[in-house]
């Protein structure tokens, strides 16, 4: 199974069975060193801005973010 597929199956959980695998999955991260965290937070944003750069995901203005947050939407 692919990291997508297995987001995909994450996704479709329901909020509480989500929130409760996203605190597992972050207390895993504990155990690392203060470097891996920072080579692990590096590739990520790497991955994020070459999604942008290829226009495989859209940037949401800060204002569009900003007015959902505050009608209460995600």
């Amino acid at each position: 199974m692919t990291i997508d597929e297995l987001q995909r199956e994450a996704l479709q959980l329901d909020p509480s069975a989500r929130a409760s695998l996203s605190g597992e999955l972050l207390a895993s991260l504990d155990d690392l060193s203060a470097a891996e965290v920072e080579q692990l937070s590096l590739e990520e944003a790497v991955r994020r801005d070459e999604e942008m750069a290829s226009g495989k995901v859209k940037p949401i203005p800060m204002d569009e973010v900003f007015a959902k947050l505050r009608a209460g939407r995600t």
